[in-house]
């Protein structure tokens, strides 16, 4: 069984747990807070070296970081990931998109914003910046969208899941989306995905084992 060190606040831990709830895999979730410092500590630092979460122990003593890298592996033969070489491709396309342009804006925006006590005060030099190529992102997200009901393999993947970690929080970090309607209907249809979990949910107890139907009970 996994064992999946993630914050519950953050989008990119957030992705994963997704994934692993629509794939009905049962993990162990151990909350790792951040902004405590619980990432830096000797014994973190000892399974993953850049001190950030999400983390995955694979197997015993075996861990495999950063978040899109973890999709690929949890949804390996799932309808999760395409199988075709070009669908493979567009959603990896999309997975880097995700990266260089959505996440360190609007994902650095929602983290200092929505998170961080002060962190408006301590970021106005660089939230400009932020606005400006997060609205970016979105656009480049809106055009496809008009025309795509997902955003590669005609169907929901790994990709959605990426992009929808920190998309679907923009507007707790200052972005509108009210001009964006196509963004708007995909969110909504990834929610509407059997096995869809929210941000703010957890399991039943504490370092429980998660369990719930999801998208592979189906495949």
């Amino acid at each position: 069984m996994y064992k999946l060190y993630s914050m519950q606040r953050s989008g990119n831990s957030y992705k994963v747990r997704l994934a692993l709830a629509l794939l009905n895999a049962p993990y162990r979730a151990i909350e790792v807070d951040i902004l405590r410092g619980e990432s830096r500590t000797p014994e973190f630092l000892a399974m993953n070296p850049s001190g950030q979460v999400p983390l995955l122990e694979v197997a015993e003593g075996r861990y495999l970081a950063e978040s899109n890298a973890i999709l690929w592996y949890v949804a390996g033969g799932t309808p999760l990931a395409p199988e075709s070489r070009i669908e493979r491709a567009e959603a990896l396309q999309w997975m880097f998109f995700e990266q260089h342009a959505l996440e360190p804006n609007i994902g650095a925006a929602y983290f200092w914003l929505a998170l961080v006590k002060g962190g408006r005060d301590l970021q106005t030099h660089a939230l400009e910046d932020w606005m400006e190529r997060g609205y970016a992102a979105l656009q480049v997200m809106e055009n496809h969208l008009k025309t795509h009901d997902y955003f590669a393999a005609g169907q929901l993947t790994v990709a959605d899941i990426a992009m929808y970690g920190y998309t679907h929080v923009a507007d707790r970090c200052d972005f509108d989306l009210a001009t964006f309607p196509a963004i708007r209907t995909w969110l909504r249809r990834v929610e509407q995905t059997s096995g869809f979990v929210p941000m703010d949910w957890r399991p039943a107890a504490p370092d429980a084992e998660v369990d719930a139907p999801g998208i592979a009970a189906e495949a």
